[in-house]
């Protein structure tokens, strides 16, 4: 049976950011998040804002909160429990994975990043270059603004270490095939960390499935409070030094890998990412599955159907315009791309169009949104940069028209 659509009078009803008046298309920096986990974070706070332990009654209730918090952002990954830190950000996690493998890197090792990847997953690799390691750039093909395969095999060797990739492209909202990608660098005897930031709000997500070693997204693009969230496979986690204090002892995942302990509140917070995707399954499902993974795969289906046709009303309107050069694929589904668009407009400097939107209710950016190398790869002015729609299941079908009439009148004005 062919799932159901997804209500969108629905999911907005949980949004209480949201209303006529404006078109919120900005995602990809940072969704709005749920009553469900406005409520979670404020009950913390109200209700058991303390250490938390084992000496009292209201420490218990603190620890089960961020407890149920952590199973939340494991389940959205199918991982377990204590192989996901919950740190403050995608960036900081990764410069806390790069200091702990560092250790375990000899002289001339190689680590292969891109010019495609926002510098989170970047920038912390590249510094390992003052610590004897050598840094190997794997290079989009410039017409298309995409990674492939036959140009990453050339720099697999037996000095490689790791090889770090997206998921997505946050500037293209292109997918790359992480699986082949991953089983092609372990065959080289080498790991991969990837950064999911881009692709986690759209796609259920299986580390399992994937069978990467490192997998990084942020939970305050993904609906809920401002976190990050890093899976490891157990092994991995085990084998890395700690960055802890140094009475955690080695075993002691995930904490050893999060120097200061996860933030509190918004840890407990992020069960309720959890609670609305379970509303979610609860509205449009009949029997939605007891299995909290599976659960939130159903949900995830919905959305990415429901984001496709998004993507075919956009990319429609894009192709009947000349001025308008889209960076990336021009197909959606599951072959295609995220509903995140990055485009220029000829005859117009990309840091005037926000403005422009904004006094037509739509909210969007410009800039090099971090990933300023593929920019330059493709020939776009990094000082200029891009401007970025990025859309994500609670937008619908009348705000994308209404960002592509607000489009044809700035550039009919031009």
């Amino acid at each position: 049976m062919a799932p159901p659509p997804l209500d969108s009078d629905y999911v907005r009803s949980f949004f209480p950011a949201l209303n006529d008046s404006w078109a919120f298309m900005e995602n990809a920096g940072g969704s709005l998040v749920p009553h469900t986990v406005i409520e979670a974070v404020s009950a913390y706070m109200s209700e058991c804002q303390v250490q938390p332990g084992d000496n009292a009654a209201i420490a218990r209730d603190a620890r089960q909160r961020m407890s149920a918090g952590q199973a939340t952002a494991a389940a959205m990954l199918n991982a377990a429990p204590d192989e996901v830190i919950i740190g403050p950000s995608t960036t900081r996690n990764v410069q806390t994975l790069a200091i702990a493998m560092r250790s375990g890197f000899r002289e001339n090792d190689e680590i292969v990043v891109t010019n495609l990847d926002h510098e989170a997953n970047n920038n912390h690799w590249r510094r390992l270059r003052e610590h004897g390691l050598r840094i190997r750039e794997w290079q989009v093909n410039p017409e298309t603004a995409e990674l492939e395969s036959g140009t990453l095999e050339p720099l697999l060797n037996e000095r490689t270490r790791l090889v770090c990739f997206s998921h997505c492209s946050n500037i293209t909202g292109g997918p790359n095939p992480v699986r082949e990608i991953t089983a092609l660098v372990h065959a080289a005897g080498a790991q991969v960390c990837i950064d999911g930031v881009a692709m986690a709000p759209h796609v259920s997500i299986d580390v399992r499935e994937l069978d990467v070693d490192y997998y990084l997204f942020s939970l305050y693009k993904t609906f809920g409070p401002h976190l990050g969230v890093m899976y490891g496979k157990r092994e991995h986690l085990l084998s890395l030094p700690g960055q802890y204090f140094h009475f955690h002892a080695e075993d002691d995942i995930p904490l050893k890998l999060n120097p200061g302990a996860p933030n509190h509140e918004l840890t407990a917070g992020t069960a309720g990412v959890g609670a609305y995707l379970d509303a979610l399954a609860g509205h449009h499902f009949n029997e939605p599955s007891s299995d909290a993974v599976t659960r939130y795969r159903q949900v995830f289906d919905l959305i990415r159907d429901h984001e496709s046709a998004l993507c075919d009303r956009f990319l429609s309107w894009a192709a009947d315009h000349s001025r308008i050069r889209l960076v990336g694929r021009r197909r959606a589904g599951n072959a295609g791309r995220a509903p995140t668009f990055s485009f220029t407009i000829d005859g117009m400097a990309s840091q005037r169009v926000p403005a422009l939107l904004e006094s037509r209710g739509i909210v969007a950016g410009a800039g090099d949104f971090y990933a300023p190398r593929v920019l330059e790869a493709t020939g776009i002015d990094s000082a200029d940069g891009v401007v970025r729609c990025s859309l994500v299941h609670y937008n619908t079908a009348d705000e994308v028209d209404r960002l592509t009439m607000a489009l044809d009148a700035i550039m009919a004005e031009s």
